[in-house]
């Protein structure tokens, strides 16, 4: 029973719940100040079963820049809305359901 997914109880190789996530996930890419006008790019809205650590992982490695997990929002240091934006659409997520702020 290890090659049936428990979510929608299809073989593993016939599973679209990674899909469905993609396309049903509001996705905002916002900026915020924080102290000594450092900018912080937030990017809020991704299903909470996506695994957070990875895409911070990739995220860190595109942008050359730090980040963290809040809650269920990823934090990004500086100013990376368009590259996140389209480092998102490059990974699956539809473009119109991103939405920078």
């Amino acid at each position: 029973m290890d090659n049936i997914c428990p979510k929608c109880s299809l073989p593993k190789e016939l599973c679209i719940c990674e899909e469905i996530q993609k396309e049903e996930a509001i996705i905002k890419i916002k900026i915020e100040k924080r102290r000594y006008g450092r900018k912080v790019t937030i990017i809020d809205g991704l299903d909470p079963d996506t695994n957070f650590q990875d895409l911070l992982t990739k995220f860190k490695s595109a942008c050359a820049c730090g980040g963290t997990i809040k809650g269920k929002r990823i934090e990004l240091q500086g100013d990376h809305r368009r590259k996140v934006r389209k480092l998102l659409i490059k990974w699956g997520f539809p473009q119109d359901n991103i939405v920078l702020q």
